[in-house]
């Protein structure tokens, strides 16, 4: 596996310490938002000075040169990974919002063929699977059996604050 020097040196950019802080970031917590990015390089003093909006520049960097791959999932922030040149999709739970990689069934893009494609070619299809996570249904299969069991507020996974109600997201 090449380094994240040797990345950004091979996507035609620059190695600088924003860069390799926000690598380092995604490669021990896939799927985070650029508001957890800005968090966690926060705390762990990683890239002291970058700014806010540092981490989007950086971001934007990364993806169009294709070292990251941004996924929107509906009704939820913009989340980043590093696995990128491969055909797989996502799992995202309801209620915490953990996302996983689900590879693809078929292997190659696009793995759904629609009825009709209205004259586009066809390169890729994005899907998302969305459920609760085996926690979350524990927790919610636990609270719909008890009578005193008080509705639980989602929790943001990319900060662990509570999360704004489905109501609030309309």
């Amino acid at each position: 596996m090449t380094t994240a020097p040797e990345q950004l040196r091979g996507a035609g950019l620059r190695v600088t310490e924003p860069r390799l802080a926000i690598h380092a970031a995604l490669l021990a917590h896939p799927h985070s938002t650029a508001a957890a990015l800005i968090d966690y390089i926060a705390a762990n003093a990683s890239a002291a000075g970058i700014s806010k909006q540092g981490v989007y520049n950086v971001l934007d960097d990364l993806a169009a040169a294709g070292m990251v791959r941004r996924i929107e999932p509906a009704g939820s922030a913009a989340r980043f990974e590093l696995r990128v040149g491969d055909n797989h999709h996502h799992l995202v739970c309801r209620i915490c919002g953990r996302t996983e990689d689900v590879d693809c069934a078929v292997g190659e893009a696009p793995c759904l063929v629609p009825v009709s494609n209205s004259g586009f070619v066809l390169d890729e299809a994005e899907v998302v699977w969305w459920g609760r996570c085996a926690d979350c249904a524990a927790l919610t299969s636990t609270l719909s059996t008890s009578r005193s069991a008080t509705p639980v507020e989602p929790i943001d996974s990319s900060n662990g604050t509570t999360a704004p109600t489905q109501e609030a997201r309309v």
